[in-house]
């Protein structure tokens, strides 16, 4: 008697045929990052993971020539990428390590946005295209040591000195700080927060890089002090008035992380498959057991509906109709569902997930960061009860 034949598996995605929602442009720009991660950063990551540093100047001259840096922004240099496709491209690099897409998240959505959409066209000349071809380095300056979650108390001032800005401060927590060219560093005025754009060679302006990360630690992560920094007057960002500002940038970086969250969680997916289809256990695969198969149905349906949300939110981005809120929701479900799969992942892997031959142990570290900073969960979970109520429970 013939044994039937078993069928073939599929891919994670594939169960749901995500692939058929995406345009071949779409599909074409995944495919670039994805080879570009397989080639640049995979083989190197683990190693840049367990000496806590990456060469950011490196990878963003190689990212530059691809047009990745600040490729959904439009002129000077920039791609002017669809939202998709820009999220499809942090799936991608997320995939291959959160400190990764971090580098591109801060120096496109965070600070040369802030130049895009606020700053003069002296500051979009004589940055942007330098930043869109990874030439110069962009961070930016919003967190303070005692006020992240609530950046309406930040402490650091500028205060004017003739036709000059002076600024006092620290920022803390800032992804590429002590590498940087620029810093778009945001501080409180007579005036209420306004937002500044500071050479890093400026005098009084130092970056300290914070050790003993046990998490995106292939990331620069810096403490900035600023001690009387004289700016001129032109410094300042004219279309910036507010913690609008500052929050703006901050909803186009967490749209990126909806996405790039779908790539850590997909990662640690094809990790479990691969490894259960030929970890033998008892003289079978493990994947054959049915505690592995429900651990691997629940982490594929947890990636596919965090995939489709961000597809979702990524459409409505293109169309101009993506709400702060939406983003929250989409940041909230889909970290918190990729942190929950890393996790399970690991416990496929048995003690070989929590060494660096695997990607698990290193995606579920870095998620624990990701699941806090552009708003923690618990920030985010108030962002929809108040869009749900109309009632704020901030304050």
């Amino acid at each position: 008697m013939t044994q039937p034949t078993r069928p073939r598996p599929v891919a994670p995605l594939d169960l749901l045929d995500v692939d058929s929602l995406l345009t071949e442009q779409e599909r074409d720009v995944q495919r670039t990052v994805r080879r570009f991660c397989s080639d640049r950063v995979r083989p190197h990551v683990a190693d840049w993971f367990a000496a806590g540093d990456l060469p950011v100047r490196d990878l963003a001259r190689e990212m530059g020539g691809l047009g990745l840096l600040g490729m959904h922004l439009q002129g000077y240099g920039c791609a002017g990428t669809s939202a998709v496709e820009y999220g499809l491209a942090c799936l991608e690099l997320e995939a291959a390590d959160s400190g990764v897409r971090s580098l591109v998240s801060v120096q496109g959505s965070l600070a040369m946005y802030a130049l895009h959409a606020y700053g003069s066209e002296e500051h979009k000349q004589e940055w942007l295209p330098r930043m869109a071809a990874g030439e110069a380095i962009g961070c930016f300056g919003l967190t303070e040591p005692d006020h992240g979650s609530d950046p309406g108390g930040m402490r650091t001032r500028a205060r004017r000195d003739g036709p000059d800005w002076v600024l006092d401060g620290t920022k803390a927590w800032i992804t590429n700080g002590s590498v940087a060219d620029v810093a778009v560093v945001w501080a409180r005025t007579e005036d209420g927060v306004r937002g500044f754009v500071v050479p890093t060679d400026t005098p009084g302006f130092t970056a300290t890089p914070v050790p003993r990360k046990l998490s995106l630690r292939a990331s620069v992560t810096a403490e900035l002090a600023l001690d009387g920094v004289r700016l001129p007057a032109g410094a300042e960002l004219p279309g910036a008035r507010g913690l609008a500002g500052p929050l703006g940038c901050l909803t186009e970086a967490r749209f990126g992380i909806v996405f790039g969250a779908v790539g850590a969680a997909r990662d640690c997916v094809e990790t479990a498959l691969a490894y259960t289809a030929e970890r033998e256990v008892f003289d079978r695969p493990l994947a054959g057991y049915q505690l592995t198969q429900r651990k691997l149905a629940d982490m594929t349906v947890a990636l596919g509906t965090s995939m489709l949300l961000a597809l979702h939110l990524g459409r409505l981005k293109d169309a101009g109709r993506l709400r702060p809120e939406q983003v929250s929701v989409g940041k909230l479900n889909n970290v918190r569902e990729a942190l929950a799969v890393a996790r399970e992942a690991r416990t496929l892997l048995g003690a070989n997930g929590i060494t660096l031959d695997y990607p698990v142990m290193r995606h579920a570290s870095n998620l624990e960061s990701v699941l806090t900073y552009e708003g923690t969960s618990e920030v985010h979970t108030l962002v929809v009860g108040q869009a749900l109520t109309g009632h704020s429970a901030f304050r």
